[in-house]
């Protein structure tokens, strides 16, 4: 019965091997190529039917805010740099951002972070955040004032031109726009920028009619089309916020419903549109009552996404002013950064930002150490292995209660033997005797899969830190691992590159291919480990066992390159600590006698 409850173990953990494996790489690469099909047929409908020229907004729902559009006319679709060109601009400029505002509209749509690139050359392009209407994959935010249902009142809307002050808007200088409706209103909007990614924008309205005007303040952020998404279930990319009570609002692209916008009433808070690495989310006066909400709709044959929020009305009376304050985030999804935003601004939950999942107390600790200790050493890939020592410390107690049974379970293997022998016929007077060797020695016989247990939340911790943090991203190790988010980039079937082939390149098999030299050194660390106690009796086990390294090798080529290594070091180090607890109790310890067995011909059955 024990070595069949031992089969069912193994089993189940090699179930939930392949069922994770398929999870976490199977699907998502199945949902990442439906959804490339997908954009394609979208940009070719855009194609057809785009046109030159910054893009009106609908007309606005009365009370709410304006829903974003797109050109409608046909024509050749515009270049970045054509579209940036239709309307006057005044330029952003400060040591991590560059880009542009619009003064048609007082849009944010331009911005590039300048200490990112889309490569880990760092010759390559820097990252594009944001794009103006009209061009290919348009993003940006905008900030205005809407009128009360049935007022006739003219405010600024997205094709009004603004008048700027002048310069540039730095770390030092701000940018005062201006708008007069010509008939008694004039609106003052001011764009003030801090030496990262936060935008305070300061909306004024002066009023010099003879009648008071209510006037309700809001800020979008809108996305045009579907952008590439990592598509993997453990990360979030598309609307995001967090309003009040509700919480942390998520919702992806696939599953915004355009007959049914999310609106939700709060407080404070905030929301916007989520990337991997980057965010843009606008942010209300945290003191103020808003309508938050996540809307699509399909114009011209292209998905519009827009995160609003709508806040209370204002009243401003004849030569009175009145003036609305909120924040656009544009930016890299720095932690600290995100965290410090979070504490000097009050905003609810803004570390939210950042998908650390719902083991949150898990996995931003254990960032927070790794980046602690890459502080000190300089090197993301040596902080893991100094946390994986560190961790292995923490844990050393119960993994030596775990290893001494192992040990003592290997000190009684011939008198286990000889009762499996002696009740060969009869399994039930087999367990129980078994049971009663286990009492008497003080043996846990399940012992040996608490280290296995214990680092399974570490494993998945560390996985969504390397998944998720801006920090790791093009992070080096040593030799060819230059970026420790991604997976091992050489394969042995072309001899890690002394052979100019690309095995990705092979139709279906492609993938399976690029099985990189750090995964193969997992997974002889993982077998090693296994050969340092003797083979199970039972031969289904033993098969299982087997095939187990080459699975776990398979699987991890294909997970970023530090998981690969921490697993490698933990495997390594896993290997001398028992070694050790068992030199300690007494216990021979045969590793190169069983990794030597391992490739000795068996000897035919006898007939």
């Amino acid at each position: 019965m024990s070595d069949n409850r031992n089969m069912f173990i193994a089993i189940g953990l090699s179930l939930a091997i392949l069922i994770g494996w398929q999870f976490f790489f199977g699907i998502p690469q199945a949902e990442r190529q439906r959804q490339a099909a997908e954009q394609q047929k979208i940009a070719q409908q855009a194609q057809q039917q785009a046109t030159p020229g910054a893009a009106p907004g609908t007309a606005p729902t009365p009370g709410g805010v304006p829903q974003a559009g797109v050109p409608a006319a046909p024509g050749r679709p515009l270049t970045r740099e054509e579209a940036l060109a239709t309307a006057p601009r005044v330029a952003i400029d400060t040591q991590r951002l560059k880009g542009s505002i619009s003064l048609r509209g007082a849009r944010v749509d331009d911005l590039s972070l300048l200490e990112y690139h889309e490569t880990v050359d760092p010759k390559s392009p820097n990252i594009v955040l944001l794009s103006p209407s009209g061009a290919p994959n348009p993003f940006y935010a905008e900030f205005g004032w809407t009128s009360a249902a049935g007022a006739n009142v003219t405010v600024p809307g997205p094709n009004t031109l603004w008048t700027s002050s002048g310069g540039t808007l730095t770390e030092k200088t701000p940018l005062v726009l201006s708008y007069d409706n010509g008939a008694g209103l004039v609106f003052r909007r001011t764009f003030t920028i801090d030496d990262h990614y936060m935008f305070a924008v300061k909306d004024e309205v002066e009023n010099k009619t003879g009648g008071a005007v209510t006037l309700y303040p809001f800020a979008l952020v809108s996305r045009h089309g579907i952008p590439h998404v990592a598509g993997f279930y453990i990360l979030h990319e598309g609307m995001i916020g967090v309003l009040g009570e509700h919480g942390l609002q998520e919702v992806t692209y696939a599953k915004m419903d355009k007959d049914k916008p999310v609106s939700l009433s709060a407080t404070g808070g905030w929301l916007g549109i989520t990337d991997k690495y980057w965010a843009a989310t606008v942010i209300p006066d945290q003191s103020v009552k808003v309508d938050g909400k996540f809307s699509t709709a399909t114009i011209n044959g292209t998905p519009t996404f827009q995160a609003d929020y709508l806040a209370a009305p204002l009243t401003v009376e004849p030569g009175g002013t009145v003036a609305s304050s909120g924040q656009l985030f544009a930016g890299a999804k720095v932690v600290q950064v995100v965290d410090g935003y979070r504490t000097k601004y009050g905003i609810d939950r803004f570390d939210l930002l950042i998908d650390w999942g719902w083991f949150y107390f898990i996995t931003k600790p254990l960032f927070l150490a790794i980046d602690w200790l890459y502080r000190l050493v300089g090197n993301f890939g040596v902080a893991i292995l100094i946390i994986t020592v560190a961790l292995k410390g923490v844990f050393f107690p119960l993994a030596n209660k775990s290893y001494a049974s192992m040990a003592k379970m290997k000190a009684v293997q011939p008198e286990m033997t000889t009762i499996r022998e002696r009740y060969a016929d009869d399994k039930v007077k087999q367990q129980q005797a078994l049971m009663e060797l286990y009492k008497k020695e003080k043996i846990n016989p399940v012992a040996g899969c608490l280290p296995i247990l214990i680092q399974i939340p570490v494993f998945f911790a560390l996985y969504k830190v390397l998944f998720v943090t801006i920090e790791m991203r093009h992070a080096p190790f040593f030799g060819w691992i230059r970026d420790l988010s991604a997976p091992d980039p050489t394969t042995i079937f072309n001899l890690f590159g002394l052979i100019p082939w690309d095995p990705s390149s092979v139709p279906v098999l492609g993938a399976y291919l690029m099985l990189g030299a750090w995964p193969i050194i997992m997974g002889i660390t993982m077998w090693v480990q296994m050969k340092l106690n003797p083979a199970p009796p039972d031969p289904t086990q033993q098969m299982i066992f087997n095939w187990m390294p080459i699975i776990f090798t398979f699987m991890l080529a294909h997970f970023a390159a530090g998981l690969v290594i921490y697993w490698a070091w933990n495997n390594t180090l896993s290997v001398t600590q028992q070694a050790l607890i068992m030199k300690r109790h007494g216990v021979k310890i045969e590793l190169w006698d069983n990794i030597r067995n391992a490739f000795k011909k068996k000897a035919p059955a006898k007939s």
